[in-house]
């Protein structure tokens, strides 16, 4: 059986090219294949992803993949499968399906598995599909020593994790419950693409939330015995004081299991319940995208391209947190790197390392700040500067004499629009005539849910999407639009990974002018609009037509960035509104 299956496998590799027949000799040669499946070894070897075999296990064997952040887990139900037996198959009891056991598996068309699985239990196996990650930390949250099924951590776990002292430190082992969670935990993270982990204390134990898509999904709830322990092991990683429970800590993380290397950024602040942490995942792959698959029409991709061939002028990037600036601006530098060229940063903190870049990190215990390190540059004969953020009118204004004297400098400032981006920077004690000579251009941007490919259906439009069709957006709803329903792939959220939406605005003789006379920020928006400047919404409205997002999705994103005196009707407005963020 298991023979057939594997060869029902190979077959359906080939039939959608997701191997060549080359490979898949390859693999069947390996010393591994017995233990670690045709699939599994495929998805090692990076020759396929674990979503593309997710979804090709659920089309040809009817197998479906679960949402493991849907299910509440039964202390019965979980002890019908020993930790020995999980541990070895790598699955997990879910629940009962008309007297079958539901049993998420790594890897379901393992037959010998599924027959040992069902003697060991006394029931017929359903077999379900997940991420291995996710598996992984299950198994670890619900059957290591101490951990899910016991309440309390033994005598000896306890004193090990709690003692601050440095030999205590290596006292702690692999096989401690604790570490194997945060493993499990960081392990899980990376695995579904999330960008952020909290681990948020309460009075019912230790809430942890993933960060997927900009939007914060439940994970799990530990037990309060595990909280401190488990805030203890991440400040242990990050090398922070995990005496210091009082003061907030920022740390870093290198992460090398399995796989390239991943950085994380850590960050823990005192509360009321107990020490919060936060985890920020540095992924290089998802920030080093060549500039022409940053998600820019071909409109905007050709003007940001000509501002950075700019040999003078300052380039910046606007936006909220967590609206893909720095991924903007590490973009253009690997655009711009070359061996002709002298670029130097400045940076709190140096998020990613670039090669042949000078990458300073801004130390302010040394008093190394952003304006004295720029200060420095200028005496380093850079031909490009890179300032990670202007944050005060001293650094504002280093960085306007750089681009004034003859260097081409990107950085980013936090506005809504590019329009406002001219006023902020004159409210930093800039005169117009600095702003209008240094500035070169401004692209402002937002980051966008993706509708979900795998259960993206059409739809009649709402009388809410009408109305900021009509209101909003300044056009006639179309008769159908894209959504999605909600499945595995997309844990039931009907999005599934990010794009983003911008509007960059070169400045002309028009526009300087109009600086120049101190002209409103409305004033510039809609003379950049009519110089071919395409506004952020209408960016937006264009990837509603498209099909990759949603009338909610612009709205939410860019609605402080328009001139929201269109939507006159403000009791309407205020109640569509509400249903749009309740989407």
């Amino acid at each position: 059986m298991t023979n057939y299956l594997r060869k029902t496998l190979e077959s359906c590799f080939l039939e959608e090219n997701l191997l060549t027949k080359g490979q898949i000799d390859n693999l069947l040669a390996d010393s591994n294949l017995k233990t670690t499946g045709l699939a599994r070894l495929a998805i090692n070897h990076k020759l396929i992803s674990e979503e593309s075999v997710l979804d090709l296990i659920e089309r040809h064997f009817n197998i479906s993949q679960v949402n493991l952040y849907d299910y509440s887990f039964k202390r019965e139900i979980i002890c019908l499968v020993s930790p020995d037996t999980a541990q070895k198959y790598r699955v997990f009891p879910l629940g009962m399906d008309n007297n079958r056991l539901i049993m998420v598996m790594a890897d379901p068309l393992d037959s010998t598995a599924i027959s040992d699985l069902e003697m060991h239990t006394g029931y017929l196996i359903k077999p379900a599909a997940a991420r291995l990650g996710a598996i992984n930390q299950l198994i670890t949250q619900f059957y290591s020593k101490g951990a899910g099924l016991n309440n309390d951590l033994t005598e000896t776990d306890t004193s090990i994790l709690n003692n601050s002292d440095e030999n205590s430190r290596g006292l702690i082992t692999e096989e401690a419950p604790i570490i194997s969670m945060v493993d499990s935990l960081l392990e899980r993270a990376i695995m579904e693409g999330a960008s952020d982990i909290h681990l948020q204390p309460g009075t019912e134990g230790l809430r942890a939330r993933f960060r997927i898509d900009g939007v914060l999904h439940e994970l799990a709830m530990y037990p309060s015995a595990f909280r401190a322990n488990i805030i203890a092991r991440v400040k242990v990683i990050a090398n922070l004081d995990i005496a210091e429970k009082r003061l907030p800590q920022d740390g870093n993380y290198l992460w090398t299991k399995n796989r390239s290397a991943v950085n994380m950024r850590i960050s823990t602040m005192p509360t009321v319940n107990g020490e919060k942490a936060v985890i920020r995942i540095l992924e290089q792959d998802n920030v080093l995208l060549p500039l022409d698959e940053l998600g820019f029409s071909y409109n905007n991709y050709t003007m940001l391209k000509n501002l950075l061939l700019n040999q003078s002028g300052m380039v910046l990037v606007t936006g909220p947190t967590g609206c893909g600036k720095t991924s903007t601006l590490y973009s253009a530098l690997n655009y711009l790197n070359k061996t002709t060229e002298n670029i130097i940063t400045v940076e709190d903190p140096v998020e990613y390392r670039l090669k042949g870049i000078n990458q300073v990190q801004v130390n302010t215990k040394v008093n190394l700040t952003f304006a004295r390190t720029l200060r420095s540059i200028l005496r380093q004969d850079p031909n490009i500067i890179m300032v990670g953020e202007i944050r005060d009118p001293e650094t504002a204004r280093i960085t306007v004499e750089a681009a004034l004297t003859g260097h081409l400098v990107l950085s980013t400032l936090h506005t809504n629009s590019a329009a406002a981006t001219v006023t902020r920077l004159v409210n930093m004690g800039l005169e117009n005539y600095l702003v209008a000579s240094s500035l070169a251009g401004v692209v402002a941007q937002r980051l966008i849910r993706k509708i979900c490919v795998k259960c993206a259906v059409n739809y009649t439009p709402t009388e809410a999407e009408i109305y900021f069709c009509q209101y909003f957006f300044g056009r006639d709803a179309p008769h159908y639009l894209k959504q999605g329903k909600g499945c595995s792939y997309c844990h039931g959220s009907g999005y599934h990974g990010r794009t983003s939406i911008q509007e960059v605005m070169v400045l002309n003789q028009e526009l300087q002018e109009l600086i120049y006379r101190k002209a409103t920020t409305e004033e510039l928006h809609k003379k950049a609009v009519t110089l071919g400047m395409v506004a952020l919404s209408d960016n937006g409205f264009q990837a509603v037509l498209a099909g990759v997002t949603t009338i909610s999705e612009v709205v939410k994103t860019t609605f402080n960035s328009v001139l929201d005196s269109r939507l006159h009707d403000e009791v309407k407005t205020r109640e569509y509104m509400e249903t749009i963020y309740c989407d």
